[in-house]
C-alpha cells in the first residue's frame, strides 16, 4: 500500500490528475471521472484511508483547491469519511479563506459524529479564524468540554493572527491554569508549538516584562531550546527595543537555522545597526551547515539602505546577481530601495527597468524614492504608469504619492490624490496620509486650513501630525497655533524634547527670549535632553561620523582650518550667517562659530578635503538641516565646483552651483 500510495503521489505531480478546470464548485464530473480512473488502476475507490492519503498529500503539498475536490469526489462515490478526513480537508479551506466551504464542512461534521473529535474541531477553529470569524472561533472552542494543547493552540493563534495579543495573552493565563487543575484527569501541557504562538502574541503587544516572563516559563520548562521558540524569542525582544537580549537569545541557541540569522539580521538592520548586521552577515558566510537566501541579503539591503552605507549595498548586489536572485521580485524592491536612500536615483531606476514582475511594493518603492530626492514629476509619472500596468495602488503607495506632493508643494495633485485614495481607491485614509496632507498645507502657508483637516480627522492625530503642523508654525511664524500644537504634543509625548526644543526655536525667531528660557528650565527639570545632532559621509568603505562641534576626528585640525578658509570665501559671495535662533545671550562672533560647527558643515569639509575634484559627497544627517547649514552648503558648491548630497531625516537634498534640488522648499 505505501508503495503504491508513493507512486500514486509521483503521478499525481506528473500528470496532474486534478488540475482540471476549476470554475465555480470543488466537484465537476470530469474531476471526478479523472479520481475514479486514478483509483480504479491503483488503489481500491472505495478505500476511505486512501482517499485520506490523497487529502492530506494534496493539502500539505499546498493544492488546496484540489483537497477539496479529491473530498467531493469521494463523497460522489458514496465513501464515508472517517474522523481522519475532515482536518485536512478543513485545513484546505483555511489556506483558501473559504469560509463557506468551512461551513460546509463544520456541518459534515456533525453529520457523522465526530463534533467531539479534538482534531476536527482544532482544524474548526484554526479556519474560523482564518477567516476572520473569531466570535465563531471562540464559541466553539468554548463549546469543547475536554480540550487538549491543540484546541488551545489553535485558539491563541487565532487571535494573534487578527491582532488581538492581549487576548492571546489572556487565554494563555486560562490555559495555564487549565494545565495545574488537569492532574489525575486527561493532561494537557504546554508544548513548544503553543508557546511559539505565545510569543508571537507578546512582540506584538512590545512588553518586555511580558516576554521574559514568558522566556522565563520556557526555560522552565526545557522549551527555550525548541528551536522555533528561540526564533520567535529573538523577534518579542526586538519588538520592545531589547536588542541585547535579542543577541544574548540567538548566541544560547544550540541549533540555528537560516531563520534564526535572519531574525538577528533583521533586528539589527531594523534598529540602524548596520555595520552589526553586516558583521553577523560575514559570520553567517562562513558557516558551513547554514546557507544564506533572498531573505537574508533583502534584509541586508535594508540594513544599508538605513546607513546610506552605498558601498556594502553594491556588493549585497552583486551577491544577488551571483545567485540570479534579481528576478525576485522582494530582493528587487530592496535593491531599489538601497539606492534610492543612498543617494542613487538612477541606479534605482535601472533596477526597477530590469525587474520582469514587478509587485506593488516595487511600484510604490520608485514612487517613494523620487519623492524623498524631491522629484515629485517623476513620481507621479511613475504612479500613472502602475495605474497603466494594472497595478492597484495600496495603502503605502498613498503614502508615497502624497510625501511627494508634500516635498514639492503640488498642493491641487495632493488634494486630488487625498481625495481620490477613499473615493476611487476604496482606501481611506491612515495617520500616514494625514500628516502628509498637514506637511503640504501647511509648508504651503495654508495654517488653518491644516489645523481643520486635523480636526476633521477619522482617526486621533497622533505626534507626527502635530508635529508637521508644529515645523510648518515655525517657517511661518505663528506663534500662536504653534503653543496649541505643543501644548497636544506635551500630551501625547511628554518625554520627547525634540517638541520643546522647536518650541524654543519659534520663540527665539520671534524674539521672545524669556519664552525660550522657559522652554530651557522645563527641559532641564524634566530631565530632558536635545537629540545630538550627527552626521555621516562615507569614504572609501569606511564611514566617517562627525558630531556638533566634533574635535575626535583625526583630522579635526584639518577640517577646522579648511572652514576658517572657506568661511572668507562665503562671505566674498555674500553670506550672512542666519543666527535668529542661536541663544540671545550669546555675543555675535561666539553664534558665527557655533553654527560653523554644526556636524553636517564638518562632514562636507571632510569630504572636500579626502575626495578627488568633481566627485559628488554624500552626507547623511539625523536631523533636519538647520536653513544656515543649508544656504553655507548651496554657496559652497559653487565655490568648489562640487555636487553634495546631504540626507536629512525629511529628505534629499541635492546642491550644485549654488541651487539645492528643495528650491529651498523644505
Amino acid at each position: 500500500m505505501g508503495r503504491r500510495f508513493g507512486m500514486m503521489k509521483k503521478k499525481i505531480y506528473k500528470w496532474g490528475v486534478y488540475a482540471c478546470s476549476f470554475k465555480h464548485h470543488y466537484s465537476t464530473s470530469s474531476s471526478s471521472a479523472s479520481v475514479t480512473t486514478f483509483f480504479n488502476k491503483f488503489v481500491d475507490k472505495s478505500n476511505v484511508f486512501s482517499w485520506n492519503s490523497v487529502i492530506a498529500e494534496l493539502s500539505r503539498s499546498g493544492d488546496s483547491i484540489e483537497a477539496l475536490r479529491a473530498f467531493s469526489s469521494m463523497r460522489k462515490l458514496s465513501v464515508w469519511p472517517n474522523r481522519s478526513s475532515f482536518p485536512c480537508a478543513i485545513k484546505s479551506c483555511s489556506a483558501l479563506r473559504d469560509l463557506a466551504s468551512g461551513r460546509q464542512f463544520h456541518q459534515q461534521v456533525l453529520i457523522f459524529g465526530y463534533g467531539s473529535d479534538l482534531f476536527a474541531s482544532s482544524s474548526l477553529i484554526d479556519m474560523y479564524s482564518k477567516c476572520g470569524e473569531l466570535e465563531d472561533a471562540r464559541l466553539l472552542f468554548d463549546e469543547i468540554p475536554q480540550r487538549n494543547v491543540v484546541c488551545w493552540t489553535s485558539m491563541i493563534a487565532g487571535y494573534v493572527q487578527r491582532e488581538h495579543p492581549r487576548d492571546a495573552l489572556f487565554l494563555f493565563k486560562e490555559l495555564l491554569v487549565s494545565e495545574s487543575e488537569s492532574v489525575g484527569e486527561e493532561e494537557v501541557y504546554v508544548d513548544a508549538v503553543a508557546l511559539v504562538s505565545v510569543l508571537s502574541a507578546c512582540s506584538r503587544v512590545s512588553g518586555k516584562n511580558i516576554t521574559q516572563g514568558v522566556h522565563g516559563f520556557a526555560i522552565k520548562r526545557g522549551l527555550d531550546e525548541h528551536l522555533g521558540v528561540g526564533n520567535t524569542l529573538i523577534d518579542a525582544y526586538a519588538k520592545c527595543s531589547e536588542v541585547g537580549f535579542s543577541r544574548k537569545v540567538f548566541e544560547e541557541m544550540a541549533e540555528k537555522d537560516v531563520i534564526s540569522w535572519n531574525s538577528m539580521i533583521a533586528v539589527y538592520a531594523q534598529n540602524g545597526l548596520s555595520s552589526e548586521a553586516m558583521e553577523l552577515f560575514h559570520l553567517l558566510a562562513r558557516d558551513k551547515e547554514v546557507k544564506y537566501n533572498a531573505i537574508t541579503l533583502s534584509t541586508l539591503l535594508l540594513a544599508c539602505s538605513h546607513a546610506g552605507a552605498l558601498r556594502p549595498g553594491k556588493s549585497v548586489h552583486d551577491q544577488v546577481i551571483k545567485l540570479f536572485l534579481e528576478d525576485n521580485v522582494y530582493v528587487g524592491t530592496s535593491i531599489i530601495d538601497m539606492y534610492c536612500k543612498c543617494g542613487r536615483l538612477e541606479m534605482a531606476r535601472k533596477a526597477f527597468d530590469r525587474m520582469k514582475d514587478k509587485n506593488v511594493k516595487s511600484w510604490s518603492a520608485m514612487i517613494a524614492g523620487y519623492g524623498m530626492h524631491g522629484r515629485a514629476k517623476e513620481a507621479l509619472e511613475v504612479f500613472y504608469a502602475m495605474n497603466h500596468a494594472g497595478v492597484t495602488p495600496n495603502y503605502i503607495t498613498f503614502v508615497s504619492v502624497l510625501a511627494a506632493c508634500a516635498h514639492a508643494g503640488l498642493l491641487d495633485e495632493g488634494w486630488h490624490w487625498f481625495r481620490a485614495m477613499e473615493c476611487r481607491f476604496h482606501i481611506h485614509p491612515g495617520l500616514e496620509h494625514y500628516s502628509c496632507m498637514v506637511d503640504l498645507l501647511g509648508r504651503a502657508g495654508y495654517l488653518t486650513k491644516a489645523y481643520n483637516l486635523i480636526n476633521e480627522m477619522k482617526v486621533l492625530p497622533d505626534s507626527v501630525v502635530w508635529g508637521s503642523l508644529l515645523a510648518a508654525c515655525r517657517m511661518h511664524k505663528n506663534v500662536e497655533l504653534a503653543e496649541l500644537c505643543a501644548n497636544k504634543l506635551f500630551e501625547i509625548d511628554p518625554t520627547n524634547c525634540g517638541y520643546y526644543v522647536l518650541l524654543s526655536h519659534i520663540y527665539a525667531d520671534a524674539g521672545r527670549w524669556k519664552d525660550m528660557e522657559r522652554m530651557r528650565i522645563i527641559m532641564k527639570n524634566k530631565g530632558l535632553t536635545k537629540t545630538p545632532g550627527f552626521s555621516l559621509v562615507e569614504l572609501k568603505g569606511l564611514v566617517h561620523l562627525f558630531l556638533v562641534g566634533d574635535r575626535q576626528h583625526h583630522q579635526h585640525e584639518r577640517i577646522y582650518a579648511y572652514l576658517n578658509e572657506l568661511s572668507i570665501e562665503l562671505q566674498a559671495v555674500g553670506y550672512t550667517p542666519n543666527m535668529s535662533s542661536v541663544l540671545h545671550d550669546v555675543d555675535e562672533e561666539d553664534k558665527g562659530l557655533a553654527l560653523q560647527v554644526h556636524s553636517e558643515k564638518l562632514a562636507v569639509a571632510f569630504g572636500i578635503l579626502n575626495s578627488i575634484p568633481g566627485e559628488t559627497i554624500h552626507v547623511i544627517k539625523n536631523l533636519r538641516i538647520c536653513s544656515d547649514c543649508h544656504t553655507t552648503i548651496k554657496l559652497t558648491t559653487k565655490i568648489v565646483d562640487r555636487q553634495i548630497v546631504i540626507r536629512d531625516s525629511k529628505r534629499f537634498h541635492h546642491f550644485k552651483d549654488g541651487i539645492c534640488s528643495c528650491g529651498d522648499y523644505w
